[in-house]
């Protein structure tokens, strides 16, 4: 009896913080002082009525990702970056060493490199010498110069002390056996894994990516980035798993339940036109991306008061 009572003053407690609570943060109080995630199908009662409607409209018109035709997967894991990440001067030294270097290096995006909507290249360059490959290193002499200089036993993958993780690699290869590094190559998605703003970039340049980051290949590419990269985006990832000091975690299992609208061929083109036109720095960049919010609020069917929530939503939590 005693354990009744004493519940209910809990769920009394809660009512009464919660409405003094301002509109746009009820949720995250929610999130934050019950032990499920609230943003769920079966689950809708924590939600005000706006948020419901909105939960309903994303969720009607929108297609999970994991269900579109695109493969998700982690950037490269070296386990010794210092070994196999280089400067462009390096590089132009291992090539004029040995011009067949060129063939195993490969322009490498960190996840802070990561921008909204491009990104910002470092000048640094990866060491690919991927497990799946079966390199013998023998063929570059000067790439093996190189990863030698920082010692064997340091580049061993054999989980002694000072070397790295066991696997059944051998010495100068990656730590983990990438069998998907073609898609690396292809027009991508790409996101920081971890951070308080996610912000997805487009490359179709083939840069390799680091694992601090995850990346996207296959249809409608370009038009995901736009999605993503929208108030309606942002707003959406808001539920995503978070660290200790808050920063959202955007790995696979996150990204691939968001629900994105199917559309029709004239505005995926108009989209991904406006990508291409935002990804340049511009005196319209402010303005573009307006247009391209506007665009996706009418693709979940949001009304003028559901786009001022989420934007007060999100300025509440960004700004």
């Amino acid at each position: 009896m005693f354990f009744i009572y004493k519940k209910a003053i809990k769920v009394l407690y809660i009512i009464i913080i919660y409405t003094q609570i301002p509109l746009t943060l009820r949720s995250d109080y929610i999130r934050l002082n019950t032990s499920t995630n609230t943003y769920t199908l079966n689950s809708w009662s924590a939600l005000t009525d706006i948020e419901r409607r909105i939960k309903e409209k994303i969720e009607q018109v929108g297609v999970q990702l994991k269900d579109w035709n695109i493969q998700i997967n982690y950037g490269i894991k070296t386990g010794y970056n210092d070994a196999f990440i280089i400067d462009s001067a390096k590089r132009t030294e291992l090539i004029q060493k040995q011009p067949r270097s060129a063939e195993i290096i490969r322009p490498i995006l960190r996840g802070r490199d990561i921008k909204k909507y491009n990104y910002a290249f470092a000048n640094l360059y990866i060491i690919t010498t991927f497990p799946s490959k079966h390199y013998l290193i023998e063929d570059y002499p000067a790439i093996q110069d190189h990863l030698l200089s920082f010692g064997y036993n340091r580049l061993k993958q054999t989980g002694e002390s000072g070397a790295r993780k066991k696997t059944n690699n051998k010495w100068f290869e990656l730590q983990d056996a990438i069998a998907y590094w073609e898609e690396l190559s292809k027009p991508k998605i790409i996101w920081k894994r971890v951070g308080s703003i996610i912000r997805f970039c487009y490359d179709e340049e083939g840069c390799f990516v680091l694992d601090s980051t995850c990346f996207a290949t296959g249809t409608d590419i370009k038009y995901l980035v736009g999605i993503l990269n929208s108030k309606v985006g942002n707003y959406m990832l808001k539920d995503s798993p978070r660290t200790g000091t808050g920063d959202l975690l955007i790995s696979v299992q996150a990204i691939e339940p968001l629900r994105i609208p199917l559309a029709t061929e004239s505005t995926v083109e108009l989209i991904c036109k406006l990508v291409d036109k935002i990804s340049i720095e511009t005196s319209e960049k402010t303005e573009l991306e307006n247009k391209l919010d506007s665009l996706v609020y009418e693709l979940y069917g949001f009304n003028k008061q559901e786009t001022e929530f989420i934007e007060n939503y999100l300025l509440s939590k960004f700004q």
